[in-house]
This record gives structure tokens, sequence and C-alpha cells, in this order.
């Protein structure tokens, strides 16, 4: 049997397609859509999602079924000696404490791991655990270092309207409007627990700019030793924005950390689209040691 294969789900913002091509099993987080349910990439994609949600308030995430998870398990397990899951932070969704419950029947040959990430954060240590794998890394060790590098990250998430942090009950609806009018840019942080706000810009380039300056100040302080020894690497995720867009903070940012890895520049997963609404960029830095 071969030694152990990687589930996480579509928070991670890895396709179906990209998963088939890595070798990694992605379930889709479920959402409801005016009652009805969809199941990320495979039954809504990104585009139909955001013009389906910009017309309606009844847009909620949930999570994936026991049924579910159990299915996939017990179909890997007859290949694979174990499974590590990885699934979204905890802070942000009940679903990997529920998975944790359901692994114990299953005699410690599946691992959940929390290590508080999402999107472009939690893709980054899938890719990790992949390269481990491909070093004959034993199965725990993989699990002992993704716990133990759980807090190395930070993601920095700038919004281009507040409507629908209004929708999902996060402001109130006359600072949504407020905002909106004075075409505010939040910018949002998270350490995977919740995304707090962090700083207000006016503009989308002004926005570009505080993020890189909070990335740099974590190079600088939090995360110096990582960054001198070169573990540091950075990531883009956004919704809705045009490749040329992309394109040009992606070079900003290569500008201000030209030693530094750009991983993935990736359209956020839509568990926390549906949050952001369209227009929203985010910018993430993570070690990878491998």
């Amino acid at each position: 049997m071969k030694q152990v294969a990687i589930v996480t789900d579509s928070s991670s913002g890895i396709s179906q397609a990209e998963a088939k091509e890595l070798g990694v099993v992605v379930i889709p987080i479920p959402f409801m859509i005016d009652g009805k349910e969809y199941l990320e990439d495979k039954t809504i994609k990104a585009d139909q999602f955001f013009e389906m949600i910009a017309k309606t308030d009844s847009v909620s995430t949930s999570q994936p079924s026991r049924f579910t998870l159990e299915e996939t398990w017990n179909k890997l397990l007859e290949e694979y000696e174990n499974i590590i899951y990885i699934p979204i932070t905890s802070g942000l969704s009940g679903s990997c404490q529920n998975a944790i419950e359901y692994a114990k029947q299953y005699n410690g040959r599946v691992f959940v791991v929390d290590n508080l990430r999402i999107s472009v954060a939690l893709k980054t240590c899938i890719y990790e655990a992949l390269k481990m794998i491909e070093q004959g890394i034993a199965t725990t060790d993989i699990v002992q270092y993704l716990n133990e590098t759980k807090n190395k990250f930070s993601i920095y998430l700038t919004l281009n309207t507040l409507k629908y942090l209004r929708k999902g009950g996060r402001i109130t609806p006359a600072a949504a409007i407020i905002g909106d009018m004075l075409k505010l840019k939040p910018i949002l942080c998270s350490r995977g627990q919740n995304f707090d706000k962090k700083a207000i810009a006016l503009t989308m380039p002004q926005a570009k700019k505080k993020m890189i300056a909070e990335i740099r100040k974590e190079f600088e302080t939090e995360f110096k030793e990582e960054y001198e020894q070169g573990k540091m690497t950075l990531s883009i995720a956004y919704t809705t924005l045009s490749n040329d867009e992309i394109e040009k903070f992606k070079e900003e940012v290569a500008a201000a950390f030209p030693k530094v890895k750009i991983m993935f520049t990736d359209p956020l997963c839509l568990a926390i689209g549906c949050h952001t609404g369209p227009g929203a960029l985010g910018f993430c830095a993570s070690v990878c040691s491998y």
C-alpha cells in the first residue's frame, strides 16, 4: 500500500483539475444560495457564483457532511496506509472539529490537522506535505511539522465593497453604505482565527502599499529568522480581478521583495468570496521549508 494520501477541502483554492494533477483529494465546501445547495468547482463556478450572490441576500456556506468525509476516507484507505486531512481553519468553520471526531473511529489511520490555514496559505502547506511525502518523511513527522508551523503565516485582504460583509452580518447596513459612499477600502488581516480590521485605505493602490508595508514589518520582526533563511514565500489571491490587474500587483510585490518566491496567484476560494464579494485582493506570507 502507498504511505499516505493528502485530503483537503475547496477552501484551499485547489481546483478539482489541479487536485488530479497533484494527486490530492479536494472535498467541495457546500453553498446554499436561495435555499439550493451547490458544490464549489463541481456544480458551481466562480463566475456563476458572483453573478448569483449579487442578486440575493440568501447566501451561506455549510461544511462537508460526515457521509462525504467517511465515504472519501474509506475509499482512500483501501489504497493508502494513512490519510492526512487538512481542512479549512477551525477559526472560520466547525468542519475541522467535526472531522477530528469522525476520525476517531479509524484507529489512528486518519490524521486531521488544524493548521489554521485557508486559501493560498492552506495551499502552501499542502504543497509542503506533498514534498515531504516525496522525500519519504514519515506520516507522523509530516503531521508534527504542519502543527508546528500553523502560526507561521499571515493573510491581508482588501475589499472593493462592504456590501457583502453587510449581507453576512459582519458590519451594520449603515456602516456599509457610508463606507461604499466614501469608497473606503478596508484592509483585513487573519492568522486563522478570524478576519480583523487592520487599516482603511482610500484607494486600491493605497491598500496595496499598506499590505506590502505590513508584510515587510513582519519580515523585519516576527518572521525575521525565516526570512533571512530564505524560508518565507508570498502568494496572491483575488476575486474577479483582471489578469492585467493581478500581474501589475505581482510586479509590485516582486519589486518590494526581490528575494522572496511568489508561490501562487490564485482566485480566492468561494468560502471567503461570499463575504468579500467581487474585486477583493489578498496577500499572504507563509513559511515554506520544503
